[in-house]
């Protein structure tokens, strides 16, 4: 993919990464003499900065964001809909998040063998668009309709937008760790902006608000992205070559560690608001307030995943995931019985190690997968977690509802230990830490 603003340059180490330099360079040197590389050499090597850049780490806060609002909000369209308990709505949502993992699957296909800017653009005006019907919903199943067309949506971002951004980064771990700390501040962003607007303009503006903002990035993103001359799954030389049955075991243990992630992840993103609205209640009850505690705590964590992006660059792939995966445990414990500004702080830091986690899925994918189908691969992991963890929305309302936050903190701390488990079955080393002459094991 063409640089924005700059002329790519196969050959040069400081315009891509070792590998893919390698390989263009060898494209190059194939080519008949006196023929220019083709673009796809070019495109094989480049990497996407400035406004191509800022753009996709915006569509990952905004896909955060969008999916989130509704989590924030869901006490207000309760009354507005005349529904008693905020739990009694809350698996209204369950659809989008279905979506978001069952739409992965052909999102990642299309973006290999159709074009990653072709699928970012239907992502920026798709999402826009659907969260402002979800505004002008009346009835607990129409909402539901229009949550789930937001998933639908949402579910292009992952496997398309992250491998778009990384590919032919010089240091793939530092651009996944700033692209997650966007992401989750989008988090942070739906937890802020919808407290402030739901207070002061009602809940539908919530949806209205985000959904322009991503109509208008989508415009940007027109003008400022280069066209690409080929598809990823045409353009692209080789750039990771392991045994199959190393391939296999990756992918079985990314996505096990992606479900059990996914699972933890929409526990609490969703559930955060309401556990601080109950276990807060004598410092304070008031909408914009506890929406910037939340706010605060996302923001906090969210730079987790630029110290571990950098981590990942430089420390073994599998014992840094173990550990940071293996803090939840008792961090989660702890809080089951917390209360008040005890419980904040164990939310900060319990929240740090959540998304600390994020970044390795995509890292593990840009080690252990070629670029000509990582967004298939992603889709495929992306599918099958996110789907499966799509319960975890369905479930919350009932099981807060049933036996509190307590059971679900303590249930939060078993999962954890479940991916704990998995992790231990990944290669001791991956791809770009084995030594020349060595293979993963």
């Amino acid at each position: 993919m063409d640089r924005a603003g700059t002329s790519p340059k196969a050959t040069s180490p400081r315009s891509a990464s070792a590998t893919t330099v390698a390989a263009g360079a060898a494209a190059v040197a194939a080519a008949p003499a006196g023929r220019p590389a083709s673009p796809a050499v070019h495109e094989a090597a480049a990497s996407h900065t400035g406004a191509v850049a800022l753009l996709l780490n915006v569509a990952h806060a905004i896909d955060h964001l969008m999916l989130l609002v509704f989590a924030t909000a869901v006490g207000a369209i309760a009354v507005d809909f005349g529904v008693s308990r905020w739990e009694d709505l809350m698996p209204f949502a369950t659809g989008a998040f279905v979506m978001f993992g069952l739409g992965s699957l052909p999102a990642g296909r299309f973006g290999d063998h159709w074009g990653r800017r072709a699928m970012m653009l239907v992502f920026f005006f798709g999402i826009g668009v659907s969260s402002i019907l979800v505004a002008l919903t009346r009835t607990p199943w129409q909402l539901a309709a229009a949550l789930a067309l937001v998933g639908a949506f949402a579910a292009i971002y992952h496997p398309v937008g992250i491998p778009m951004l990384v590919q032919g980064a010089d240091r793939p771990g530092r651009v996944i760790g700033v692209n997650g700390l966007a992401g989750n501040l989008g988090i942070a962003a739906a937890a802020l902006l919808t407290g402030f607007l739901v207070k002061y303009f009602g809940w539908r503006s919530a949806f209205v608000v985000p959904g322009l903002v991503s109509i208008a990035c989508g415009v940007l993103f027109m003008r400022v992205a280069p066209r690409e001359h080929a598809p990823p799954s045409k353009r692209a030389p080789r750039q990771v070559d392991l045994p199959p049955a190393v391939l296999a075991r990756v992918f079985v243990i990314l996505t096990l560690t992606s479900t059990f992630g996914s699972l933890v992840f929409n526990f609490t993103t969703n559930g955060n608001g309401e556990l601080l609205r109950e276990r807060l209640a004598a410092i304070t009850g008031d909408p914009a307030t506890l929406g910037m505690l939340l706010a605060a705590v996302y923001a906090i964590a969210s730079f987790a995943q630029v110290v571990v992006g950098r981590l990942i660059d430089h420390a073994p792939l599998k014992y840094l995931f173990l550990g940071i995966v293996a803090t939840q445990i008792p961090l989660f414990a702890l809080a089951a019985r917390a209360e008040g500004w005890a419980l904040y702080a164990l939310a900060v830091a319990f929240m740090v190690f959540v998304f600390g986690a994020i970044p390795f899925t995509d890292a593990i994918i840009v080690r252990y997968v070629d670029d000509r189908m990582r967004s298939r691969v992603a889709g495929m992991r992306l599918a099958i977690a996110f789907g499966i963890s799509a319960l975890a929305v369905w479930m919350l309302g009932p099981v807060v509802k049933a036996r509190g936050f307590d059971f679900l903190l303590a249930l939060l701390a078993v999962i954890a230990l479940c991916s704990t488990v998995a992790i231990f079955a990944l290669p001791g080393r991956s791809p770009g830490e084995v030594r020349r002459g060595e293979r993963a094991v």
